[in-house]
Parts: C-alpha cells; structure tokens; sequence
C-alpha cells in the first residue's frame, strides 16, 4: 500500500510518467529491429563477406539494381525469389538487401521456409549503404 500511495502522489506521479515514457522509447527500436528478421548493419554485414563468406542478394527490382549495386551482389528480384531461390548456396549466411530495408525482411521468411537457415538483413537497405559511402558498381 506505501508503494501505491508514493507512486500517486502529486510530487512522484511526473517522475513515474517520465520513466514510463523513456522506457517505451527504449524499446520500440528493439522491438522494431527485432521483426525485421535479423538485420545487421552495414559493417556487420562486410564482416560477414570477409570471416564467413557470406552472399550478398539484392532482392530489388533488376532495373534499380542495373543502376547501382554491392560487388559480388547476386540479382533476384523478390517475385522471382520462389523460382530461383535454389541457386543460391544453403551452406553460406545469406544477406539480403533491398532499397530501404523495408521489403527484405519480408523474404526471410520464404527462404527459411526453402531451407535457408542463416539469412541476414542489411538495415537500411542500399539507402544506408550508399548514405556510408560505401562502393557501388554497375557491372553485372
């Protein structure tokens, strides 16, 4: 009951709403990042390519990425990822890029349901790979 009254209290009531408030804004990025189906960041990621040889697949469509993409990034636009899921390695981590990393997390599910176990997101997508300055090419 003594807990109850100190939290009513005029005095204490902004002080337990400001540490409510700060919680939840505390949370939501985690619980945020937490669905979008394991992303990494972009030095994460590179990581990844180096120690564990790790496939970059950009899933946008073949026009954007014609016009700017990660070396060594395999093509395979999210309606052909049913189709042509079975060329891509099951014994590597995949990591899965889109424009905003918003539609990527999407795909984790269908190819987890093909068998991929270890499949990342590049958060942000190439928005944040191209924000870092980080190389593009446009060769195929």
């Amino acid at each position: 009951m003594d807990l109850l009254q100190f939290l009513l209290e005029k005095n204490n009531i902004f002080i337990v709403a400001v540490a409510v408030v700060s919680g939840v804004m505390l949370a939501v990025p985690a619980l945020r990042r937490g669905r979008a189906g394991g992303g990494i960041s972009t030095a994460e990621a590179i990581q990844m390519v180096n120690q564990r040889h790790a496939v970059w697949v950009d899933v946008r469509p073949t026009e954007q990425f014609q016009a700017g993409h990660i070396a060594q990034a395999r093509s395979l636009p999210a309606t052909d990822l049913e189709q042509k899921a079975g060329n891509l390695p099951k014994n590597k981590p995949l990591i899965l890029v889109c424009e905003q990393g918003r539609d990527a997390p999407r795909m984790v599910s269908r190819l987890k349901a093909q068998g991929y176990t270890d499949v990342a997101v590049l958060d942000g997508g190439m928005k944040t790979w191209f924000a870092a300055s980080l190389p593009v090419t446009q060769k195929g």
